[in-house]
């Protein structure tokens, strides 16, 4: 039951009525929140709390400008402003707290993941503090209002999805698959989802290159904690026979199992803590623990001082779990070893409100062993012939024998630099992105054509910048979701310039656009056509020679084309 006061705001019986809902972000009702109506010469009119259900009822309000605020306990207050209510009028006003942390971030603050089509757990945080209204409904006396940033409620209930994806040139991910996700959530925050992927992708080319289809499945889970802290675990696995490493082995099979939590210490800080422990077996077994940390502390609404550490550019942060589908742990055999790549980034970093959106200075530090570099144009047998325990060949090598797309793991090196990044919103849905940083990357230090032979010791780090220019979110009143960027860097690189930041895998222009497709009774409600492209124009590619003489080549992120369609039901 709401508790209303000041009876000095009673009007008339044809007086005005505020009612609605408020929400944390993840969608759970708020009881015990502070409403206050305040009159627009800023003297506090009404105050309520939410009950139980997170209701609130405001009655008898003289006709004229309102303010709406929600205010409770480690959350960020929401606001209404500019309320216009008429003699009699009912109007309902929901209200979305979000935390501190939710308000810090426009982005998610990882890598593009290879199938963002499915990056949307019911459970997932997403930025809602204070995002301008989405809809506005008017029947007569009654406005509907949401100051969620989210088109859809998140209540309990089930979902399944099914797709058809098709590709070219993803390592890992190219032929035809066939995905099939379902999910589960329940309104204490808590959710599941299971995951199973197809593939029925041929092998091209040469006899050795095995063409069974490969098979993925993943099941994750999310359980909401105390304070507006979570904990997620996604356990995976890969087993991608098309893949051939050097001498010749066939087949890589991997186990992830990647966990992460969330913990809030009331409105000055929070951390994430998790790790991925991976499980390769190739031409033998290797494991790899890759752990990541983030603390974060707001000395004021408008600054935020962070610091993070990850050694593993796929899963940096708890959002990273987002996804259920990881990315293909990688290893070959190098000098006698099974190797895989590895490293550890240090970064310092503060952030400060700028209007609407936000700027970002950061200070970061890399120590990377092993690197890998990707490649495309199709090995020949010869060029995977050895068993990589020569010591003059520093290079381990693997193939995608149904894309023909390879990567070589090269020699390590230390960098640092700094990264500079300011955000802003362009709709309510739609935000846009500056970004420059300077640092060190991998390059060829021969001008002329090299053989695959001398690829790893040939590949020095060279200090250089890079720029990107983004776009993410939702175009209002179409339902297209898009992710767009141009990252420009020197085209001698073939590794990318801060390896761990969010756009270093989206090399020169890359998109990915996801659109409902509505054709009246003519197609289902819920088909959905996605469409995943990196480095559109072929930029950056370094030429070397095959054992044959074939000219092949490498690149920050070779060329990749996938689309396909799902059905949501």
């Amino acid at each position: 039951m709401s508790v209303s006061a000041a009876p000095k705001a009673a009007g008339p019986a044809g007086g005005a009525m505020v009612s609605g809902i408020v929400r944390d972000a993840q969608g759970v009702v708020q009881m015990g929140a502070l409403i206050q109506v305040v009159s627009s010469n800023s003297t506090t009119a009404v105050t309520a709390f939410t009950d139980f259900h997170g209701r609130y009822l405001v009655t008898n309000l003289l006709p004229g400008k309102y303010h709406v605020r929600a205010s409770a306990a480690l959350f960020v207050p929401a606001l209404r402003e500019n309320l216009q209510l008429r003699s009699g009028a009912r109007t309902v006003v929901n209200l979305t707290l979000s935390t501190l942390f939710e308000t810090g971030s426009w982005l998610p603050a990882e890598r593009r993941r290879a199938d963002e089509s499915q990056d949307d757990w019911i459970w997932t945080l997403r930025s809602a503090a204070n995002r301008p209204i989405l809809r506005m409904v008017e029947d007569g006396d009654l406005v509907l209002m949401s100051s969620s940033a989210s088109e859809t409620s998140k209540v309990a209930g089930d979902a399944a999805k099914a797709s058809v994806m098709a590709g070219d040139g993803t390592f890992g991910r190219g032929g035809v698959h066939h995905i099939v996700s379902l999910d589960r959530s329940l309104v204490d925050g808590s959710a599941a989802r299971f995951r199973i992927d197809v593939g029925t992708g041929l092998a091209q080319g040469h006899s050795v290159f095995a063409g069974r289809p490969s098979t993925e499945m993943q099941a994750g889970y999310q359980r909401r904690l105390g304070l507006g802290g979570a904990v997620r675990t996604v356990v995976s696995y890969q087993s991608h026979p098309e893949m051939v490493g050097t001498g010749r082995v066939s087949g890589l099979d991997a186990v992830q199992v990647a966990t992460a939590q969330k913990m809030q210490f009331g409105d000055f800080a929070d951390a994430e803590v998790g790790t991925a422990l991976n499980l390769i077996h190739t031409s033998g077994y290797m494991t790899a623990a890759r752990p990541f940390l983030r603390v974060s502390a707001h000395p004021s609404s408008d600054w935020t001082i962070g610091y993070r550490m990850a050694t593993s550019r796929s899963v940096q942060a708890f959002n990273g779990l987002d996804t259920v589908q990881p990315e293909l742990p990688v290893a070959v055999m190098s000098q006698g070893k099974l190797r895989t790549e590895s490293g550890l980034h240090q970064e310092v970093s503060i952030t400060r409100k700028a209007g609407r959106g936000m700027v970002q200075a950061s200070y970061y530090r890399d120590a990377l062993e092993n690197v890998l570099v990707s490649g495309g144009g199709g090995l020949i047998a010869a060029d995977l012939d050895g068993d990589g325990s020569s010591a003059t060949r520093l290079n381990g090598v693997i193939a995608d024998s149904s894309t023909g797309g390879f990567q070589i793991l090269a020699s390590g090196y230390r960098s640092q630099g700094v990264n500079v990044t300011f955000t802003q919103p362009l709709t309510a849905g739609l935000w846009a992105a500056l970004e420059y940083e300077n640092g060190s990357a991998l390059a060829s230090q021969q001008d002329g054509t090299v053989t695959i032979a001398g690829v790893g010791s040939l590949l020095k780090p060279r200090t250089a910048q890079a720029a990107t220019v983004a776009l993410k979110g939702r175009v209002l009143h179409t339902g297209t979701s898009l992710r767009a960027a141009y990252r420009w860097q020197p085209e001698y690189l073939v590794t990318a310039v801060n390896p761990y930041a969010p756009f270093s895998d989206q090399a020169y222009f890359s998109f990915f656009v996801r659109q409902p497709v509505n054709c009246g009774r003519w197609l289902p409600a819920g088909l959905e056509a996605t469409v995943d492209i990196t480095n559109l124009l072929a930029q950056g590619y370094r030429p070397f020679l095959s054992a044959d003489g074939r000219t092949l080549y490498l690149a920050q992120a070779p060329r990749s084309i996938q689309a396909g369609l799902a059905f949501n039901f």
